[in-house]
């Protein structure tokens, strides 16, 4: 599948090409979702946070009944010209190479999609080389990787708005053929140099707070990406989210951006996510603030800026397993909390159909 800028809605018809109109969360709904969970046939309070996720989804569906059957997820890839400058212990190749092991069915992320009954769909947003067609990949193609942004900007800005637009009508394609929910997930080595950088800058939090070892970095290797994306950080004082995503970011971190807009803009849930999901969820957030009401953030990543990023977007993840893979693992295996949170507002029996009426005294 090919996605190509004819299939982009005009500037004039959004305001912006890649910027759909988001509507916050309707809250009037609240108290009677909130009335809807203490009726079921349980003590109030006793399901804890997967009554408040299912209130949630009520409001971010706008009703009472939410449906979370088919969770979809968009693994977005691309590669970082900062890999020159030794930010990974692996080399860009290996973006390539995982794609393919995607593709197959035999990575983690297929496992654990399978295990939970996730759709999986394979975005090609900047892979390095031109990758054979394959019945699950999307080719999205902005360029082949960034160019390296410890010595100039990663992407243009039209690159950047090409990104933002590509993975907003991917996430709406997929919408539209019958997603509940969207998760993002991403492979692109060098993205956690990156992602640190869009940390720094948009969250915002201090440089060393956001660096952390990625793909398993050993000293020597930290100290290198360390100063790297010190380099980059001096090369540019962006902070306007554009302007960042253009300065540091990957084709694949601006298209996961895109999707959050896109699946926000059609009133959809997105799981996000650990670390570098978190920083395209950041930037979509910085671009159109109503998307945070969409956004359910799946785990807690152990990469070292995740909780800087978290703080930032005053998030609780549902889930906190000591992960640190990308991919989209953390967010399949949180969407069964989303389905099990939707049931409990669906399926569950009111107290009355159960505790029968105390006669009066």
């Amino acid at each position: 599948m090919r996605v190509s800028t004819e299939d982009v809605v005009s500037s004039q018809d959004l305001g912006s090409k890649d910027l759909p109109p988001i509507v916050p969360v309707d809250r009037s709904l609240k108290a009677a979702l909130r009335a809807r969970v203490d009726g079921k046939a349980k003590p109030p309070g006793s399901l804890g946070r997967i009554e408040e996720l299912a209130v949630r989804l009520g409001l971010m569906c706008g009703r009472l009944d939410p449906q979370m059957q088919r969770v979809v997820l968009l693994v977005f890839a691309g590669d970082h010209g900062l890999t020159e400058e030794g930010v990974s212990r692996y080399p860009a190749a290996v973006t390539a190479t995982m794609v393919a092991t995607f593709l197959s069915g035999r990575a983690s992320i297929n496992a654990f999609a399978a295990a939970t009954g996730v759709d999986i769909r394979i975005v090609d947003a900047g892979v390095a080389i031109d990758l054979p067609p394959h019945p699950n990949l999307t080719d999205a193609k902005i360029r082949h990787g960034t160019r390296n942004a410890a010595r100039e900007p990663a992407l243009t800005p039209e690159e950047v708005g090409d990104a933002l637009a590509r993975g907003r009508d991917i996430a709406a394609a997929a919408i539209t053929a019958g997603a509940d929910a969207i998760a993002i997930g991403e492979m692109g080595i060098g993205n956690t140099a990156a992602a640190a950088l869009i940390a720094h800058r948009l969250a915002p939090a201090p440089l060393d707070d956001c660096v952390g070892a990625g793909a398993g970095q050993d000293e020597a290797g930290m100290a290198r990406k360390r100063a790297a994306i010190a380099r980059a950080a001096a090369r540019s004082g962006a902070t306007a989210p554009r302007d960042v995503l253009a300065e540091f970011g990957g084709c694949e971190i601006a298209m996961m951006a895109g999707a959050v807009l896109g699946a926000a803009a059609l009133r959809r849930p997105v799981l996000v996510d650990g670390f570098i999901a978190s920083a395209a969820a950041l930037a979509a957030i910085r671009l159109a603030p109503a998307a945070h009401d969409y956004c359910v953030f799946a785990h807690r990543s152990a990469e070292r800026g995740h909780a800087r990023l978290l703080q930032a977007l005053d998030a609780t993840p549902l889930l906190d397993l000591d992960m640190r893979l990308g991919e989209g693992t953390g967010a399949v295996l949180a969407a069964p909390l989303l389905r099990a949170a939707a049931r409990l507002l669906t399926d569950v029996a009111d107290l009355s159909e159960v505790v029968p009426t105390a006669p009066p005294p």
